[in-house]
């Protein structure tokens, strides 16, 4: 399937990274390996993120040169050739002719020919670009071609001088969503909240956590979106106290509440929505004091992701609500200010209020830039969840509050004003998400 993002993109995002790049360097990046899933069978192929946001060329077997200067094209790729007898089983490939054509790519060759052609390339450097320490395997191949230039040394070739990560560069360009990377994004939070909403309705016929995990799948599919952003997460009663809990196959019970965390992955792109919600339809009096407690936090949260903001910011606002809110409660004792100083809030909330988000479901780019929380500017795309966890063996509170785990989670865009809620469509106030299921 083509991609959704205009191919001049990907060209400007490769001429913007050889901006970067050092005088007389080179860098090189493959492409993800397909993996066995269990004897001759593959898992379906994904492609390795930092490839798809250069070049947007969806096959395995293949490797991305940038070469800076280079008279007879900059951007080069090696590439599986056509074979028509493989196609038969495998399905179609580009080749090195239609890399070109299709990816606006200047030159390309055959993968199988990159141990002879790729080390002329790499000679005369001073710099080698890759993904150091990623792939052992990759790492290997790399040593090699350089290995090749120096046993030429005495016939005048020039090694390189330095191998340095490419990462560091390239996950800063990431962290920045162009107007086409916000609009696949937002679509696939469109999906992934109607998902929800039909998991919402689904509830209310009891059944297994699997049957609203299928739910989910069902409709990412029939919109278009092949896979999930990751493993979804259906946990019921207890269950939602698990922060990575993914064997969504215990029976939903009257009683208890729901806590689905998933999202459909679109044209690379991931979505994560966190909603929580009563298998009944109506929450118990101790569910809906805590869930609106949650609900504060997020809101206080969304408002704190502006422009000019540090990173932390949203996390600090979520913080001060959950805590009041466990103190007004009585799940927690004494001020506000030193149960947050003495983290007396851990046992009920234990993780960050959010994370990057992108072409990965925790995406790249750096949370610091030194020693300073890094300052939130537009373009960036994030998560927003906070929650509350009481787990049903702690018996510093009153059992009634045993049990329940909730979090509120959606994808947010910082903009030059404040910021974007991608995954709005889906209920999250206690009045809303009862009307919903009660239709």
């Amino acid at each position: 399937m083509a991609s959704m993002i205009p191919m001049k993109e990907f060209a400007d995002r490769r001429r913007k990274l050889m901006d970067r790049m050092a005088p007389d360097s080179i860098a090189i990046l493959p492409a993800a390996p397909e993996r066995v899933r269990n004897r001759d069978v593959l898992h379906p192929f994904r492609q390795d993120s930092d490839f798809q946001y250069l070049t947007g060329f969806g096959e395995p077997e293949a490797v991305l040169v940038l070469i800076p200067g280079r008279e007879h094209g900059e951007t080069v790729l090696f590439c599986k050739e056509r074979n028509p007898e493989k196609e038969l089983w495998d399905g179609f490939l580009v080749g090195p002719e239609g890399a070109i054509e299709r990816y606006g790519l200047d030159d390309a060759f055959p993968i199988g020919d990159i141990d002879d052609i790729l080390p002329g390339m790499i000679e005369g450097r001073s710099r080698v670009y890759y993904p150091l320490g990623k792939d052992p395997v990759f790492d290997n191949r790399v040593m090699d071609w350089v290995k090749v230039i120096r046993s030429k040394v005495r016939a005048g070739a020039h090694p390189p001088g330095e191998l340095v990560a490419l990462e560091h560069l390239l996950h800063d360009m990431r962290l920045y969503k162009s107007a086409a990377e916000v609009k696949v994004m937002a679509r696939a939070g469109k999906i992934s909240a109607e998902a929800h909403c039909r998991a919402m309705k689904r509830a209310r016929k009891g059944g297994y956590e699997y049957n609203l995990e299928a739910e989910l799948i069902h409709t990412f599919m029939e919109h278009g979106a092949r896979s999930t952003a990751y493993p979804s997460i259906v946990g019921g009663g207890a269950n939602g106290c698990i922060l990575h809990y993914i064997e969504n196959s215990a029976p939903l019970k009257e009683g208890d509440l729901v806590l689905i965390d998933a999202g459909c992955e679109l044209d690379c792109y991931a979505s994560d929505i966190t909603r929580t919600f009563p298998v009944s339809g109506k929450f118990s009096p101790e569910q809906k004091a805590l869930y609106n407690v949650v609900l504060d936090a997020q809101y206080a949260a969304i408002d704190a992701v502006r422009r000019g903001n540090h990173w932390n910011h949203p996390h600090e606002a979520a913080l001060n609500v959950l805590t009041q809110g466990l103190i007004d409660l009585g799940l927690l004792s004494g001020s506000l200010d030193d149960a947050i100083a003495s983290e007396a809030y851990k046992p009920f909330f234990m993780h960050r209020t959010g994370h990057w988000l992108g072409l990965d479901v925790h995406d790249v780019g750096d949370y610091k830039v030194g020693d300073a929380w890094r300052q939130l500017e537009p373009g960036m795309a994030l998560t927003v969840e906070p929650g509350l966890y009481i787990a049903p063996d702690n018996e510093n509170v009153e059992e009634k509050w045993r049990g329940i785990g909730i979090r509120i989670e959606d994808d947010v865009v910082v903009t030059k004003d404040g910021c974007r809620v991608l995954t709005d469509a889906v209920p999250k106030t206690v009045a809303d998400i009862e009307a919903l299921m009660a239709d």
